[in-house]
């Protein structure tokens, strides 16, 4: 893997593209896991690949180069979110019209909800947090730094994330 790193900063685009199919899927599963939703998944996967491109020469081999991929993924997806949140701001919608409203994942009646599809439901901030915390390992205070909240916040956006997969995967 150090030989394919070096490669890929030395330019070598070959060496860039083993990197590449050696770590989408993970990539992929993890802002899969933050944004619930699969093509904003694969959008975010590629961004995160184009920033890896750009800045490959950062990477200084202090940690596993899949460390470092890593939180660059995750701060890609943050940053789109805040990026979309500043967007959405501006742009105020008037009335309820559901096109400007997202969509909730409701599962087909009778079909049992599996753990996947029901953190993909939860709202937003619970879900990042969630997957931050539970799935990904991060402290409270790395995830507070990350998401720009505080780490209460986090603890908050916790419990309720854990109460709601309680109550769905009840069902």
């Amino acid at each position: 893997m150090i030989d394919l790193v070096r490669r890929a900063r030395e330019g070598d685009q070959d060496a860039f593209e083993g990197l590449y199919r050696a770590h989408a899927g993970r990539v992929f599963a993890l802002c899969l896991r933050l944004t619930g939703d699969r093509v904003a998944a694969e959008e975010r996967t590629q961004d995160v690949f184009v920033r890896v491109w750009e800045r490959l020469e950062s990477f200084r081999g202090e940690s596993a180069f899949s460390t470092w991929l890593h939180r660059l993924a995750v701060n890609v997806v943050l940053g789109e979110r805040r990026g979309s949140d500043r967007r959405e701001r501006r742009v105020a919608p008037s009335g309820d019209d559901p096109a400007y409203t997202q969509a909730g994942v409701t599962p087909p009646v009778g079909l049992s909800v599996d753990l996947e599809r029901a953190i993909a439901a939860l709202p937003e901030g619970a879900r990042e947090v969630f997957v931050l915390f539970d799935i990904e390992g991060y402290s409270h205070e790395e995830i507070g730094t990350l998401c720009g909240i505080a780490a209460g916040t986090s603890k908050a956006q916790l419990f309720r994330a854990r109460r709601l997969l309680r109550e769905k995967l009840d069902r």
